[in-house]
């Protein structure tokens, strides 16, 4: 069993913007595969489902961003899964360019608080993770307010095909392995 969380806030006023993309991936994971993400349970929404004959469970942290550690935990105890092998985090980054993938099998939180949150309530940093990237913020542009800004018309279109890449790079993480998934997504520009 797999659990796939995307981070991001859980209010409206957040939905669509940089920082809600692994939200975002969640839900085109969701509606690819029919599976519902309407249960609020582990400070979390979840669904469970079937992804290419892998059960999972998606999952949205309802407890923001910086602390999206204290959902992850739950679901990692409650689900009794060992995160460096099934536990899969889908997040925003902004060194990358819109819409480019990283897949990593670990590493620091990399400036980004919701992972530094993870690392710290899971006590690792060895869990596989997809770098969404949503682009490097303007020069003299409040990082907050870039991050919780939204995609131009130009960014929605590429987003569309990262997003649609980041399913594809999960599949990859879980019929093959993360090594496979790297050397398939990290490389493409």
């Amino acid at each position: 069993m797999y659990i796939v969380v995307g981070l991001g806030n859980p209010d409206k006023e957040y939905d669509n913007t940089r920082h809600n993309i692994g939200f975002a991936v969640i839900d085109a994971i969701a509606d690819k595969y029919n599976i519902y993400v309407d249960t609020k349970k582990h400070k979390a929404l979840i669904g469970k489902g079937i992804i290419e004959g892998n059960k999972v469970v998606l999952a949205k942290p309802q407890t923001y961003m910086n602390l999206s550690g204290e959902s992850v935990r739950e679901l990692v105890d409650f689900y009794k899964i060992n995160p460096e092998d099934e536990l899969i985090v889908i997040y925003d980054d902004i060194a990358l360019d819109v819409g480019r993938l990283r897949v990593r099998p670990k590493g620091s939180a990399g400036g980004h608080n919701g992972i530094k949150n993870i690392i710290a309530c899971t006590g690792t940093d060895i869990f596989p993770r997809i770098r969404v990237g949503v682009g490097d913020k303007p020069k003299n542009y409040d990082l907050a307010d870039y991050v919780l800004g939204h995609f131009s018309k130009e960014e929605q279109t590429i987003m569309k095909d990262g997003i649609d890449e980041a399913i594809e790079a999960l599949v990859d993480i879980m019929n093959e392995d993360v090594s496979y998934a790297m050397n398939r997504h990290n490389s493409k520009k």
